[in-house]
C-alpha cells in the first residue's frame, strides 16, 4: 500500500486503533501515519495535495535544480512560502522556524523552483532531518511552486538575537 494511498480511495482508508496496554488509551493510529482529516484541511486552504503524494526522495542526496534568481518570482512566492513555514516548529520549542530566526534567505527561479537556505538552533538538533524536510514539503505544497529545496547552513551561527521579538516574548527572554 503506498503512501498517502486513501486519497485514491485504495483499501486502507480507515484508522487502525493502536493496541491499548495496561489500561491506558492510545491515539489513533491512521494507515501510513496520515490523518486524512489533515489532507482535506491542506486542501480546502487551496495547498497543493498532490505534491503530498510524490515518491519520497532523500533531501541530502538531491540537489537544488535552480535556474539564476528572479525578482518577481521571488516576490510573488516569498509571503506564501513565509505563511508556510510558520506552520514548522521545532518539536522542542514552542515557536515556528521562521520567529525562530532559523530562516536566512528564500529565493525563486523562473520556473518556481524556491530554495530557502536555513540555520538549526544547533548542529546537534535532534530535528536535524524532520524539520527541513516538513519545510520542504510544505512549500511545494504551494499552488504554482514546482519544486523547493531547503538548504541547511551554519554561517552566520545562529543566536537568540536572530529571534523575532514576538519569539523572545513567548520564550520569556526578555
Amino acid at each position: 500500500m503506498g503512501l498517502f494511498s486513501f486519497l485514491s480511495g485504495k483499501d486502507g482508508d480507515a484508522p487502525v486503533e493502536a493496541p491499548a496496554s495496561s489500561g491506558e488509551s492510545k491515539p489513533i493510529q491512521y494507515e501510513d501515519g496520515i490523518n486524512p482529516a489533515e489532507v482535506e484541511t491542506a486542501a480546502s486552504f487551496g495547498l497543493n495535495v498532490d505534491a503530498l503524494t510524490a515518491p519520497v526522495v532523500d533531501p541530502a542526496a538531491e540537489q537544488p535544480q535552480m535556474g539564476p534568481m528572479d525578482p518577481a518570482a521571488t516576490a510573488e512566492l516569498q509571503p506564501l512560502v513565509v505563511e508556510q513555514l510558520k506552520t514548522v516548529f521545532d518539536p522542542e520549542i514552542p515557536v515556528d522556524i521562521y520567529e525562530l530566526g532559523l530562516i536566512y534567505d528564500i529565493i525563486a527561479d523562473a520556473d518556481r523552483h524556491v530554495l530557502v537556505k536555513m540555520t538549526l538552533t544547533s548542529p546537534a538538533c535532534p530535528s536535524a532531518q524532520q524539520i527541513p524536510s516538513e519545510a520542504r514539503y510544505k512549500i511545494k505544497a504551494i499552488p504554482g511552486v514546482k519544486n523547493a529545496w531547503v538548504e541547511i547552513v551554519w554561517e552566520p551561527p545562529w543566536g537568540k538575537e536572530r529571534m523575532s521579538e514576538a519569539a523572545k516574548l513567548q520564550l520569556g527572554f526578555f
